[in-house]
């Protein structure tokens, strides 16, 4: 009873002192998630490096953080020396970086939040894994990739999981935590403990396609685009039947757009070689034309939508 009061103790002191130690974060991607991550975590007290292989693409995230934050200030204190002081400060935390290694040598915490291509992640972990320091956890935003096979690139698969926030991620609450079977208590208790520090509702789940929501928003999405490939209805008429009749406040079509359509397919890409049995993965022939097209979305000006002019 003693040594298993001991080993307990000890655990606990492990994962205590790992979920202390998360104070410096790297966050590897400058996009929609990899900018809101970092904003939120220099909101909360975390020293942070946003990192991104384009200068352009930095410079456009830092401003687009420094304006948020400006936002979130406003909201919460109004006008004044407080508000003055919470952007202040959380501006201080931020720092940016277009090298991924050199970022990465005193970080406790690697959260990456770049393109859904599992060869492109597993490259720039392999990287890192050399980098970094060994107390350093690696985790991954990714929405579709199974998390073990992004860590088999690292030689800490003890010290890997997922973070899967949501998009825009100052405002969504939600974090989804992901444990392999090879990340350890003490890493998992560090990175729950952490999304809590940022002020994230957690969730826990088994390292499984999609996760828990995407499992189901996924091919929801996925049969809305058949609807339109299908001409049972219209774009407009899909995003309004859905929008009043199960009261979301966007329709599946928009919010593709806003999501980027790219994302979706890559996420339909691997997970159709991966599960290719699961019928409700199959990519739409709709949705295969408009990657051909360019059709991405409102990044790129068309998507079920025009956006230009």
């Amino acid at each position: 009873m003693a040594f298993f009061t001991h080993l307990t103790r000890r655990s606990l002191a492990q994962s205590a002192a790992m979920a202390n130690a998360i104070k410096n974060v790297t966050v590897i991607g400058s996009g929609l998630m990899g900018a809101g991550i970092a904003q939120v975590a220099a909101q909360t007290g975390h020293s942070v490096t946003m990192v991104d292989i384009d200068p352009v693409a930095v410079g456009k995230a830092e401003k687009r953080i420094a304006d948020s934050i400006s936002r979130v200030a406003k909201k919460k204190f109004g006008e004044g020396d407080e508000a003055t002081k919470f952007v202040s400060e959380s501006l201080s935390r931020l720092r940016t970086s277009t090298d991924a290694v050199a970022s990465v040598e005193s970080a406790d915490l690697v959260v990456e939040a770049i393109v859904e291509n599992l060869k492109t992640k597993k490259e720039l972990f392999s990287k890192l894994d050399n980098a970094a320091p060994a107390h350093t956890i690696f985790a991954s935003n990714t929405s579709s990739i199974p998390i073990v096979k992004i860590a088999e690139a690292t030689n800490r698969l003890d010290r890997f999981g997922g973070l899967h926030f949501f998009n825009p991620v100052p405002v969504m609450k939600l974090l989804e935590v992901i444990k392999t079977s090879e990340t350890s208590p003490a890493t998992a208790d560090a990175i729950t403990a952490w999304g809590k520090a940022m002020g994230k509702a957690i969730v826990h789940c088994k390292d499984t396609p999609g996760f828990i929501v995407n499992r189901v928003f996924v091919p929801y999405l996925l049969s809305c685009i058949r609807l339109m490939d299908e001409e049972v209805a219209t774009r407009e008429d899909i995003d309004l039947a859905i929008k009043l009749g199960l009261g979301y406040p966007m329709g599946p079509l928009e919010l593709l757009d806003y999501l980027g359509i790219d994302t979706i397919y890559n996420i339909c890409k691997e997970w159709c070689e991966a599960y290719p049995d699961m019928p409700e993965f199959q990519i739409p022939p709709l949705l295969e034309r408009m990657i051909s097209e360019g059709r991405f979305g409102q990044k790129a000006g068309k998507g079920f939508y025009d956006y230009k002019g």
